[in-house]
């Protein structure tokens, strides 16, 4: 799915931006008048999700990108750290050997952005409602773990969990716990509209599908982040070269997702001295799920034989003119336990190999597959990605493959519902660790609903996982559910993204704008000389 992970440049190693045109970091006046963020992020009310501004259920990276900037979590991460830290909670720490209970003290005086007091009770109800609501496409699965909370004081939250979860902390970090005000939010129903009531950096003031958001510092905000800036205004454009014009021109400041390979290269080369483009390592990673219980995908050949055509290379290289790089795995490069176990296994493509794949189980006729993908919104290639996937296996002569595209909230529906043979996704993970791009999938309560279902992974390697706090101790039983993941292929990793946002030259703080799931922190963004 669109979703979201923090901080993985400090994973990679010492994050070094490039920059490009003039400008650079510095510190910006936190006054002045707003400063406009472009995006070709897409959030739209519909009969699929009629709350999409509500945390429990949204889980992409357009709506999230409102939520970290609105809502108040427990733990937040400061800049280059990996490890959550306090921001609504004062301190948070496991109570027991057994790494079952986890308690937080809140800070006192805190507030959500209409004035009402802010309390463990808050954080109590919020969890319960997520649960409780368990939107079908939403985040609750992050917090599937949790047992049961208890509020026994306005300053104490105590979570008792019902197996040992090192992951915990940093799902604490996520909107899929974002704190809610239970004298606005029901307790089993979403709060409908383009509405939010959080305690985070800003207030949303106002919102127009498909035009804007505008924002600003909320003055009750009584966390630990640094705010640079009184306002932001969030442009949303349909076009993301409409949205580079915008950025030339100077009526927007600054310009994030989504950016064509194109519009890269172009800015990457780019002379002009009153924008900057920064590069960087990111966490995306995109998927080609197969479905195992359709006629067409649950004979294990016919996906072996997918696996072992596709070409990453042609993807990366034509598609995205190598602004990603080819994956091979379902964890990324530069995370903690990768492995490139479907380089490993299937080598590079071969259609012979392919072939015999198919005749050893019988198959002689061509297979007949449709790739569905997301509605293309501004600079994205889903449908130039599909179709060039498609062309490779019809290439073979072995496969019938066709394209098929749908808008976004009736996209994940039908994919968690199963109504898709193939269907191609990118996730931005939660939270910085392997766990998060595994779980999410092929645990028990993994949010697509996938119909895959390896007990080994769900029994056995997860739960071993999740009891080391020390992730490095983890690379056996990674490794293990990655080979796993390619042996039996309900899924083919295709390449992983790199960042990129562009600014004015007189914006400061672009280079920690960006978190590693593209989401635009706009507490980071100053304007002033740097």
């Amino acid at each position: 799915m669109n979703r979201k992970l923090l901080v993985l440049p400090a994973l990679l190693g010492v994050m070094t931006p490039l920059l490009t045109g003039c400008g650079g970091s510095g510190g910006g006046s936190g006054g002045g008048k707003a400063i406009v963020v472009g995006t070709t992020d897409s959030i739209e009310l519909t009969k699929d999700n009629p709350a999409p501004l509500d945390p429990a259920t949204s889980y992409d990276s357009a709506t999230w990108n409102i939520f970290y900037n609105t809502f108040q979590m427990l733990l937040t991460y400061q800049r280059g750290s990996t490890t959550p830290s306090p921001d609504a909670a004062k301190d948070c720490h496991y109570t027991d050997v057994s790494v079952l209970t986890y308690q937080c003290t809140m800070r006192e005086d805190q507030k959500f952005s209409n004035g009402d007091p802010m309390t463990a009770q808050d954080v109590k109800f919020s969890i319960d409602r997520m649960q409780k609501i368990n939107w079908p496409t939403g985040p609750a699965s992050l917090i599937s773990g949790v047992k049961s909370v208890e509020a026994p004081d306005e300053k104490t939250v105590v979570f008792h969990l019902k197996a040992p979860d090192a992951t915990f902390p940093a799902k604490l970090a996520t909107p899929a716990a974002a704190i809610v005000d239970h004298k606005v939010y029901a307790a089993e129903k979403p709060y409908n509209g383009f509405h939010l009531v959080g305690s985070g950096p800003y207030t949303l003031d106002s919102f127009v599908e498909a035009k804007q958001g505008e924002f600003s510092k909320n003055a009750h905000y009584g966390g630990t982040l640094k705010v640079n800036n009184s306002a932001i205004e969030l442009k949303l454009f349909a076009d993301s070269n409409k949205m580079e014009s915008a950025l030339r021109a100077g009526s927007i400041d600054v310009m994030a997702r989504t950016l064509s390979p194109d519009q890269i290269g172009k800015l990457l080369g780019s002379t002009d001295p009153n924008v900057k483009l920064t590069e960087s390592p990111g966490g995306e990673a995109r998927y080609l799920f197969l479905n195992t219980e359709s006629p067409t995908l649950k004979t294990l050949a016919v996906r072996k034989a997918m696996a072992q055509l596709i070409d990453r290379q042609a993807i990366t290289r034509d598609v995205y003119k190598r602004t990603a790089d080819p994956l091979y795995s379902i964890i990324p490069q530069g995370i903690t336990t990768h492995t490139n176990s479907f380089y490993n296994k299937y080598r590079d493509p071969s259609i012979p190999q392919a072939k015999s794949f198919l005749r050893d189980a019988d198959i002689t006729g061509k297979v007949a597959v449709t790739i569905n993908f997301r509605r293309d919104t501004g600079g994205t290639m889903n449908q130039a990605e599909a179709q060039e996937i498609a062309r490779q296996l019809n290439a073979s002569g072995l496969f019938n493959a066709t394209t098929k595209d749908e808008q976004w909230n009736t996209f994940l529906k039908k994919a968690s519902q199963r109504e898709y043979d193939v269907f191609a996704i990118s996730w931005l993970p939660d939270f910085p660790d392997p766990d998060n791009y595994i779980a999410p999938f092929f645990d028990k309560d993994n949010f697509l609903n996938l119909a895959y279902a390896n007990k080994t992974i769900q029994n056995t390697l997860l739960p071993a996982t999740r009891k080391q706090a020390e992730r490095g101790a983890t690379t056996t039983d990674f490794t293990k559910a990655q080979n796993l993941i390619a042996d039996d292929v309900p899924m083919l990793p295709l390449w992983q993204g790199k960042q990129y946002i562009a600014a004015r030259a007189d914006i400061t703080g672009v280079e920690w704008a960006l978190n590693s799931s593209t989401t635009t922190q706009f507490w980071e963004l100053g304007r002033g000389k740097s």
